[in-house]
């Protein structure tokens, strides 16, 4: 688990970096609307994800969506959002789950107790995940965990 959580902390401390250098505005950003999702949501996403992975451009990337099932391509977006949203709190080892505002709050820790990363880095890293833990929020929908629990391992290597 704390492998996990280590990998996360290092996507969520890169992506904090890659947005800030963007000019991202941490205030801007919520969570996703959570939906509660269906098994059929789930089976389309996870077959639309080789032909989304190859896709040249944006435009192809509503087709796709529409030729899986999805009413448009803000709907396969959101549908992506709540499964991406449960697995990244999924430990893929004992299948148990964790609510975004804990795993943020101990990335939070792991990052203060982190003496390899320099002090420009940690205090960057501690703004985000400090702005990511104001709009954390637990899962609505407790049906979705045991669902892409129930997928775990389509989605996972749907999305590799």
């Amino acid at each position: 688990m704390l492998e996990t959580l280590r990998l996360f902390g290092a996507a969520a401390v890169a992506a904090a970096l890659l947005y800030v250098a963007s000019g991202w505005d941490p205030a801007a950003a919520q969570a996703p609307r959570q939906i509660k999702l269906t098994e059929k949501q789930v089976e389309s996403f996870i077959a639309a994800q080789k032909k989304m992975a190859v896709a040249k451009a944006d435009s192809e990337l509503g087709s796709i969506a529409k030729e899986h099932g999805f009413v448009s391509i803000e709907e396969h977006d959101e549908v992506e959002a709540n499964i991406l949203l449960v697995m990244d709190g999924i430990d893929p080892q004992s299948m148990t789950f964790t609510e975004p505002p804990v795993q943020i709050a101990r990335l939070i820790e792991e990052v203060k107790a982190d003496k390899a990363l320099p002090e420009a880095d940690r205090k960057q890293a501690l703004e985000e995940l400090g702005e990511a833990l104001k709009d954390a929020q637990p899962i609505q929908f407790p049906s979705n965990i045991e669902l892409v629990k129930k997928y775990f391992d389509k989605i996972k290597a749907a999305l590799e």
